[in-house]
């Protein structure tokens, strides 16, 4: 039920009344003061002043301290789960949570949300679908539910910075890289190894264009080491390497300083591929990143399971030079 007088409290209150811009923070995750949420009993309260969630124990409080008066009131309910057989697990392509390709702890739960325009001091509730409520009023529930809370967002960020790998430096190479006159024409496709059969898991040296394999790793798979010995042993390859497959359109692509031994970020490497006769513009992405084969590796059983070979046939050795610690 709505009386006049709320609609008129509304009226007097609507120059206080804003609409949340993009980058504008809202809390509407969480009170400012507490742990309540929108899955709270009561609900949270959103403030349509300064887009802060407050808890039902301290509204009074806030509005009498702030002058505020009209609230968005988000309450949400649980679901009852519903018995879905299992099948394929969604395959994570991210070191991201709660994102899209990341791993999810929320899969499965829904929520019913109920929203109620609030006006103090006598807590009176209007629908949001209410005919009466002036447009200022309907521009700023619009924009509170559908801008992304300040907790996500910043979630989102750290998860960037954080779950997607370490930050990445600028090579000290890469803006004077030296590359060889006269180099070879990559082809868009069918390389291998050019020290071995291998087809995939394969580097452009940026130096001299040699195709060579990656590094082995500790479970027998990977590469054979090609690609970085072709660099420490002065086979004429410089200090930089792109992963063959892994570039994109928009010119990125793991690329790797044996010098620095580490991932690196390469500014000028569109330039650099195209001394090689490759158009970053025509590339399409066809092999796992570094990121990617990281997380298959720690999803296979489990990184236990790894290094004791479970499931693997093992041969019985004995003898001298085949027990022990080398």
């Amino acid at each position: 039920f709505t009386s006049t007088r709320e609609m008129e409290i509304i009226k007097d209150n609507l120059s206080r009344i804003k609409v949340p811009g993009v980058g504008d923070k809202v809390f509407k995750d969480e009170c400012f003061y507490s742990f309540d949420s929108p899955e709270s009993p009561t609900g949270l309260y959103v403030c349509l002043n300064r887009w802060l969630g407050v808890g039902e124990r301290f509204l009074s409080k806030y509005s009498n301290r702030t002058d505020n008066k009209v609230f968005l009131h988000i309450k949400r309910t649980r679901k009852e789960a519903k018995e879905e057989p299992e099948g394929v697990p969604e395959k994570v392509s991210r070191l991201a949570i709660n994102m899209d390709g990341g791993f999810q702890t929320d899969k499965g739960v829904e929520w019913d949300e109920e929203c109620k325009v609030v006006v103090l001091p006598n807590k009176d509730t209007f629908d949001i679908t209410n005919p009466d409520l002036p447009m200022g009023v309907n521009l700023a529930i619009a924009g509170i539910r559908t801008a992304v809370s300040a907790n996500k967002q910043a979630a989102i960020d750290a998860a960037q910075g954080t779950w997607d790998g370490e930050a990445l430096v600028i090579s000290k190479h890469a803006e004077n890289l030296i590359q060889n006159p006269n180099p070879p024409k990559i082809p868009p496709k069918g390389w291998k190894c050019e020290f071995c059969d291998l087809t995939c898991n394969l580097w452009l040296n940026l130096t001299d264009g040699k195709i060579a394999c990656g590094r082995k790793f500790f479970d027998g798979s990977g590469g054979n080491n090609h690609a970085v010995d072709h660099y420490k042993n002065g086979g004429g390859g410089g200090p930089l390497a792109v992963k063959l497959g892994t570039i994109t359109m928009d010119g990125k692509a793991d690329v790797f300083s044996y010098e620095e031994d580490d991932m690196v970020l390469d500014p000028y490497l569109e330039k650099h591929l195209a001394h090689f006769g490759i158009n970053v513009t025509s590339c399409e992405k066809t092999d796992k990143s570094m990121v990617e084969m990281e997380i298959d590796m720690n999803q296979r059983i489990g990184e236990w399971a790894i290094l004791t070979e479970s499931g693997s046939k093992l041969v019985p050795l004995s003898g001298p030079g085949r027990t022990g610690l080398h």
